[in-house]
Protein backbone atom coordinates (compact mmCIF):
# COMPACT_ATOMS: atom_id res chain seq x y z
CA UNK A 1 0.00 0.00 0.00
CA UNK A 2 2.04 3.31 -1.13
CA UNK A 3 1.54 6.45 0.86
CA UNK A 4 0.48 4.27 3.78
CA UNK A 5 0.14 6.49 6.70
CA UNK A 6 1.79 4.68 10.10
CA UNK A 7 2.21 5.95 13.73
CA UNK A 8 5.04 4.58 15.22
CA UNK A 9 4.45 4.85 19.50
CA UNK A 10 7.77 4.33 21.61
CA UNK A 11 9.78 5.87 24.34
CA UNK A 12 12.85 6.26 23.18
CA UNK A 13 13.73 8.56 20.82
CA UNK A 14 16.27 6.71 18.87
CA UNK A 15 13.91 3.75 18.06
CA UNK A 16 11.52 6.62 17.02
CA UNK A 17 13.92 8.63 14.67
CA UNK A 18 15.49 4.94 13.15
CA UNK A 19 11.52 3.53 12.41
CA UNK A 20 10.85 7.10 10.92
CA UNK A 21 13.94 7.24 8.54
CA UNK A 22 14.03 3.76 7.34
CA UNK A 23 10.02 4.21 6.70
CA UNK A 24 9.91 7.08 4.94
CA UNK A 25 12.80 5.89 2.87
CA UNK A 26 10.34 2.96 1.45
CA UNK A 27 7.45 5.49 0.33
CA UNK A 28 5.14 5.60 3.61
CA UNK A 29 4.21 8.96 5.45
CA UNK A 30 5.33 8.73 9.59
CA UNK A 31 4.06 10.50 12.49
CA UNK A 32 5.56 9.63 15.90
CA UNK A 33 3.54 9.79 19.82
CA UNK A 34 6.17 9.17 22.99
CA UNK A 35 3.61 7.23 25.08
CA UNK A 36 0.01 5.94 24.94
CA UNK A 37 -1.47 9.56 25.32
CA UNK A 38 0.07 11.42 22.60
CA UNK A 39 -0.60 8.25 20.58
CA UNK A 40 -4.72 8.14 21.43
CA UNK A 41 -4.83 11.93 20.67
CA UNK A 42 -3.04 11.53 17.43
CA UNK A 43 -5.27 8.66 16.19
CA UNK A 44 -8.12 11.52 17.73
CA UNK A 45 -7.05 13.77 15.34
CA UNK A 46 -5.82 12.23 11.93
CA UNK A 47 -6.05 8.79 9.98
CA UNK A 48 -3.64 6.69 9.93
CA UNK A 49 -3.53 3.41 8.01
CA UNK A 50 -0.97 1.71 10.88
CA UNK A 51 -0.09 1.73 14.17
CA UNK A 52 3.67 0.66 15.82
CA UNK A 53 2.81 0.34 19.28
CA UNK A 54 5.52 -0.77 21.76
CA UNK A 55 4.19 -2.15 24.40
CA UNK A 56 6.55 -0.70 27.61
CA UNK A 57 5.75 2.83 27.97
CA UNK A 58 5.20 4.79 31.26
CA UNK A 59 1.57 6.30 31.72
CA UNK A 60 -0.49 4.61 29.26
CA UNK A 61 0.72 1.07 28.12
CA UNK A 62 1.03 -0.05 25.01
CA UNK A 63 -1.64 -2.66 26.16
CA UNK A 64 -3.92 -0.61 27.46
CA UNK A 65 -3.67 1.88 24.23
CA UNK A 66 -3.96 -0.88 21.70
CA UNK A 67 -7.44 -1.71 23.76
CA UNK A 68 -8.91 1.86 23.34
CA UNK A 69 -7.47 2.28 19.79
CA UNK A 70 -9.59 -1.08 18.89
CA UNK A 71 -12.48 0.48 20.52
CA UNK A 72 -12.38 3.42 18.24
CA UNK A 73 -12.30 1.33 15.12
CA UNK A 74 -10.55 -1.15 12.67
CA UNK A 75 -7.07 0.09 12.33
CA UNK A 76 -4.16 -2.05 11.97
CA UNK A 77 -2.09 -2.30 15.02
CA UNK A 78 1.42 -4.39 15.27
CA UNK A 79 2.48 -4.63 18.66
CA UNK A 80 6.21 -4.38 19.41
CA UNK A 81 7.75 -5.97 22.68
CA UNK A 82 11.03 -7.34 23.97
CA UNK A 83 8.76 -10.10 25.39
CA UNK A 84 8.14 -13.46 23.90
CA UNK A 85 6.12 -15.42 25.96
CA UNK A 86 3.00 -16.74 24.44
CA UNK A 87 1.08 -15.34 27.11
CA UNK A 88 2.25 -11.70 26.35
CA UNK A 89 1.38 -12.62 22.50
CA UNK A 90 -1.99 -13.60 23.08
CA UNK A 91 -3.17 -11.25 25.82
CA UNK A 92 -1.98 -8.23 22.94
CA UNK A 93 -3.83 -10.40 20.67
CA UNK A 94 -6.99 -10.27 23.02
CA UNK A 95 -6.49 -6.37 23.39
CA UNK A 96 -7.24 -6.01 19.94
CA UNK A 97 -3.48 -6.61 18.06
CA UNK A 98 -3.47 -7.43 14.68
CA UNK A 99 0.38 -8.89 14.76
CA UNK A 100 3.11 -9.04 17.23
CA UNK A 101 6.61 -8.42 16.75
CA UNK A 102 9.34 -9.27 19.43
CA UNK A 103 12.67 -6.85 19.45
CA UNK A 104 15.15 -6.83 18.65
CA UNK A 105 14.08 -7.57 15.03
CA UNK A 106 15.21 -7.14 12.07
CA UNK A 107 13.65 -4.25 9.52
CA UNK A 108 13.18 -6.79 6.61
CA UNK A 109 11.32 -8.69 8.99
CA UNK A 110 9.31 -5.51 10.32
CA UNK A 111 8.43 -4.11 7.01
CA UNK A 112 7.22 -7.49 5.66
CA UNK A 113 4.69 -7.76 8.90
CA UNK A 114 3.77 -4.28 7.92
CA UNK A 115 2.92 -4.87 4.55
CA UNK A 116 1.12 -7.87 5.47
CA UNK A 117 -1.02 -5.52 7.73
CA UNK A 118 -1.69 -3.16 5.27
CA UNK A 119 -2.60 -6.13 2.71
CA UNK A 120 -5.95 -5.54 1.59
CA UNK A 121 -8.36 -8.02 1.89
CA UNK A 122 -8.54 -10.69 -1.58
CA UNK A 123 -11.53 -10.73 -3.31
CA UNK A 124 -14.21 -13.11 -2.35
CA UNK A 125 -13.02 -16.84 -4.02
CA UNK A 126 -15.36 -18.66 -6.33
CA UNK A 127 -16.50 -20.52 -3.63
CA UNK A 128 -17.71 -17.70 -1.01
CA UNK A 129 -21.81 -17.56 -0.71
CA UNK A 130 -22.84 -13.59 -1.11
CA UNK A 131 -24.76 -14.40 2.70
CA UNK A 132 -24.57 -16.75 5.10
CA UNK A 133 -26.67 -17.85 7.76
CA UNK A 134 -25.81 -19.32 10.79
CA UNK A 135 -28.64 -19.89 12.99
CA UNK A 136 -29.65 -16.52 13.94
CA UNK A 137 -26.42 -14.55 12.81
CA UNK A 138 -26.64 -13.80 9.40
CA UNK A 139 -23.49 -12.36 6.78
CA UNK A 140 -23.63 -10.53 3.93
CA UNK A 141 -19.62 -10.89 2.39
CA UNK A 142 -20.63 -8.43 0.11
CA UNK A 143 -21.55 -5.61 2.51
CA UNK A 144 -18.83 -6.89 4.70
CA UNK A 145 -22.09 -6.86 7.38
CA UNK A 146 -23.07 -9.27 10.21
CA UNK A 147 -25.72 -9.62 12.02
CA UNK A 148 -26.78 -11.22 15.19
CA UNK A 149 -30.61 -11.82 15.79
CA UNK A 150 -31.01 -8.98 14.09
CA UNK A 151 -28.77 -6.45 15.86
CA UNK A 152 -25.58 -5.57 13.89
CA UNK A 153 -22.05 -6.95 15.21
CA UNK A 154 -18.76 -5.45 14.57
CA UNK A 155 -16.06 -7.57 13.49
CA UNK A 156 -12.82 -6.23 12.27
CA UNK A 157 -10.97 -6.80 9.33
CA UNK A 158 -8.56 -9.64 10.29
CA UNK A 159 -12.10 -11.24 12.19
CA UNK A 160 -13.84 -10.97 8.74
CA UNK A 161 -11.55 -12.50 6.60
CA UNK A 162 -11.06 -15.26 8.83
CA UNK A 163 -15.05 -15.74 8.86
CA UNK A 164 -14.81 -15.32 4.90
CA UNK A 165 -11.94 -17.92 4.44
CA UNK A 166 -13.54 -20.66 6.57
CA UNK A 167 -17.11 -19.86 4.57
CA UNK A 168 -15.43 -20.54 1.03
CA UNK A 169 -14.02 -23.76 2.16
CA UNK A 170 -17.66 -25.16 4.41
CA UNK A 171 -17.46 -28.15 6.35
CA UNK A 172 -13.65 -28.80 5.34
CA UNK A 173 -10.70 -28.86 7.46
CA UNK A 174 -8.28 -26.03 6.58
CA UNK A 175 -4.58 -26.91 8.19
CA UNK A 176 -3.81 -23.71 10.33
CA UNK A 177 -0.57 -22.68 8.51
CA UNK A 178 -2.76 -22.72 5.03
CA UNK A 179 -5.33 -20.29 7.11
CA UNK A 180 -2.76 -18.08 8.57
CA UNK A 181 -1.48 -17.39 5.40
CA UNK A 182 -4.79 -16.94 3.41
CA UNK A 183 -5.72 -14.45 5.88
CA UNK A 184 -2.11 -12.57 7.38
CA UNK A 185 0.10 -14.01 4.73
CA UNK A 186 2.85 -16.18 3.11
CA UNK A 187 5.66 -15.17 5.69
CA UNK A 188 2.94 -16.50 8.46
CA UNK A 189 2.76 -19.94 9.15
CA UNK A 190 3.82 -20.82 12.71
CA UNK A 191 1.68 -18.44 14.30
CA UNK A 192 -1.07 -20.88 15.97
CA UNK A 193 -1.91 -18.42 19.13
CA UNK A 194 -3.21 -15.61 16.75
CA UNK A 195 -5.28 -18.26 15.13
CA UNK A 196 -6.55 -19.53 18.51
CA UNK A 197 -7.81 -15.75 19.51
CA UNK A 198 -9.45 -14.45 16.90
CA UNK A 199 -11.23 -17.82 16.85
CA UNK A 200 -12.22 -17.50 20.22
CA UNK A 201 -13.40 -13.45 19.05
CA UNK A 202 -15.10 -14.65 16.60
CA UNK A 203 -16.91 -17.33 18.69
CA UNK A 204 -18.24 -14.86 21.01
CA UNK A 205 -19.69 -12.81 18.77
CA UNK A 206 -21.97 -15.33 16.70
CA UNK A 207 -22.25 -18.16 18.31
CA UNK A 208 -24.80 -19.19 20.36
CA UNK A 209 -22.82 -20.40 22.76
CA UNK A 210 -19.28 -19.84 22.43
CA UNK A 211 -18.41 -22.29 25.08
CA UNK A 212 -19.62 -25.20 22.99
CA UNK A 213 -18.97 -23.45 19.40
CA UNK A 214 -21.59 -25.32 16.35
CA UNK A 215 -20.50 -23.66 13.55
CA UNK A 216 -16.75 -22.49 14.35
CA UNK A 217 -15.34 -26.13 14.73
CA UNK A 218 -11.53 -26.39 16.22
CA UNK A 219 -10.03 -29.90 14.67
CA UNK A 220 -7.53 -30.29 17.80
CA UNK A 221 -3.51 -29.98 16.18
CA UNK A 222 -4.97 -29.73 12.91
CA UNK A 223 -6.63 -26.57 12.07
CA UNK A 224 -10.85 -25.40 12.27
CA UNK A 225 -13.74 -25.68 10.06
CA UNK A 226 -16.73 -23.78 9.45
CA UNK A 227 -19.82 -26.49 10.09
CA UNK A 228 -22.98 -25.04 7.90
CA UNK A 229 -26.54 -25.86 9.83
CA UNK A 230 -27.97 -29.39 8.92
CA UNK A 231 -30.60 -28.75 6.02
CA UNK A 232 -33.81 -30.38 7.56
Amino acid sequence: MTNARILVVDDEPQIRRVMRTTLVARGYMVSTARNGEEALQKVRDERFDLVLLDINMPGIGGMEACRIIRSQGDIPIVILSIRNAEKEKVEALDAGADDYVTKPFSMPELLARIRAALRRSPLMSPGTPDLLNLGKTVINFVARRVTVDGTEVRLTPKEFDLLRYLASNPDVVIPHAKLLQAVWGPDYGEEVEYLRVFMNQLRKKIEPDPSHPEYLLTEPWVGYRLSLPKKA
